[in-house]
């Protein structure tokens, strides 16, 4: 899914993603503190224990004062290392390995004499190399929790063999800085993730709600150029912009009812000049049949002028009757309509009519799913259907065929109700093509020229449409009406 880096959601991402990366370079920041910490602790380690060592030397050497005749050498390195916490130390000969040992500042309970057996290698290897080379030697050995520095000097004052040691640990993983490295840390990872799922959750239940508020737009309501009334969805910013677009849906709905029913006034001011050329006719003839009955006076024209003012009554009567279902607005009462029951009847009641021009009626709605209807204005459909299949019985040739057909299709995700009605007459004429839906516009003499401008007002009432399939020119016309299956 492609985001654009101009929409909210793109920015919220960008932000969690720096939230992230500083997090991320906040704490390579603590990581190297730390590690410039214990450096420094290192570092200071190996000052204290080159202190030490110096401390011995001068010490045996007497530049210290001298101690009294006959002290032990444990006492003398104890003397010397008594001021320097952490740090143990000795005397080492090369011909008989430890000869003192001092661990003055031990924390324990009493007084340290051991020399510390898991260390012993790495003094004895200190000592020996800080004779061979006759000059202090330092040693680091770190581990997971500490760094152990040593060094060696020689003590020449003491025997010619002799080297003085001195040793301290540097707890890395138990100092100050390394508690203050793991409590920023640990507040540092808990910040990050506790954002990353606040704004986690803020973007997903975001998504959902415009989700939400795209899939109400893109439904059939708004298809038919009317906003649908939105629920709100619980966010303060988007619903202002709910009501805002409801407010704005209300306003449109009052204002398209107000064009709506100025639409019809001027279609009836259209209309009234088309309605008097066919009324007039019919009344002129009228007349004339009744002024040619009255001065002839013969009892037969009498008769048979009134007939024929009686059927151009008629014509009169069904011209008018379509033109007020035509103009009248149209209330839709929906219920589940099963169309094939529907159509067929459709097909009995003009079957008589179809056999008189000798034209066949045939029905196609076997395809329609079994239990599940649309939902339709029954009495109004039929309506319409019934007018299709008049349009084709009058159009069809002797031996022709009318096809009404019905299928359910699936378009731009909207279930729709497809009704065609197919005749085998010579087709529409092109030039009518853009107006063959507007009343009184037919090619076949006789005809009114409303029954199809009905039948597309019965449609667009049902939110649907009818429209001229595309056809070779010859081959017959087909009408197909769309209407929803579902209301929205």
């Amino acid at each position: 899914m492609s985001v654009r880096t101009n929409s909210l959601r793109a920015r919220l991402l960008a932000l969690w993603l720096m939230l992230l990366a500083s997090g991320a370079a906040t704490g390579l920041l603590l990581y190297g503190l730390y590690g410039q910490s214990t450096a420094v602790q290192v570092a200071e380690a190996e000052v204290t224990v080159t202190r030490g060592c110096r401390e011995i030397i001068d010490l045996i050497a007497g530049r210290k004062g001298r101690l009294p005749e006959g002290t032990p050498a444990e006492r003398a390195v104890a003397v010397a290392l008594e001021k320097l916490p952490g740090v143990e130390g000795g005397i080492w000969t090369q011909a008989k390995g430890p000869v003192a040992y001092a661990f003055p500042t031990y924390e324990g309970t009493g007084p340290k004499t051991d020399l510390p057996a898991a260390e012993r290698p790495l003094i004895e290897a200190v000592n020996a190399e800080a004779f061979h080379v006759e000059h202090a030697v330092t040693l680091r050995r770190p581990n997971r929790t500490q760094v152990l520095v040593l060094q060696g000097c020689p003590l020449r004052g003491y025997a010619t063999d002799a080297t003085a040691w001195t040793m301290m640990r540097a707890h890395v993983a138990e100092s100050p800085s390394y508690i203050r490295l793991l409590a920023g840390l640990g507040f540092l990872a808990v910040a990050v993730i506790g954002s990353a799922i606040f704004l986690g959750r803020f973007l997903i239940g975001f998504s959902r709600r415009i989700a939400q508020l795209e899939a109400a737009l893109a439904s059939p309501l708004a298809e038919a150029e009317e906003l649908p009334h939105l629920s709100r969805t619980g966010e303060r910013e988007l619903d202002r912009l709910v009501d805002a677009l409801n407010a704005t849906g209300s306003r449109l709905r009052v204002a398209r009812e107000r064009v709506v029913a100025a639409e019809r006034l001027a279609a009836v001011g259209r209309l009234a000049a088309d309605l008097a050329h066919e009324v007039r006719n019919p009344i002129a003839a009228m007349r004339l049949k009744a002024e040619n009955a009255l001065a002839n006076g013969e009892p037969e024209r009498a008769e048979t002028a009134l007939k024929a003012v009686l059927g151009q009554i008629a014509r009169v009567d069904a011209l008018l009757r379509d033109l007020l279902n035509l103009t009248q607005p149209r209330s839709i009462a929906r219920s589940p309509t099963p169309v094939g029951p529907l159509l067929a009847e459709c097909a009995r009641y003009h079957g008589e009519v179809a056999r008189a021009r000798g034209v066949s009626l045939s029905v196609e709605a076997d395809a329609l799913p079994p239990h599940d209807d649309p939902h339709l204005d029954r009495t109004q459909v039929m309506r319409a259907v019934e007018n299709l299949i008049l349009n084709g019985i009058q159009h069809s040739p002797e031996g022709g065929c009318v096809r009404i057909t019905a299928r359910r299709l699936i378009r731009d995700g909207t279930v729709i109700l497809s009704v065609g009605v197919s005749d085998s007459g010579p087709g529409v004429d092109p030039d009518l093509h853009a107006e063959i839906f507007e009343p009184f516009a037919t090619a076949r003499p006789g005809g009114t020229g409303l029954g199809l401008a009905i039948v597309r007002e019965i449609a667009r009432a049902h939110r649907g449409d009818v429209r001229l399939a595309p056809a070779e020119p010859g081959s017959g016309a087909t009408f197909l009406m769309e209407l929803p299956w579902r209301p929205s």
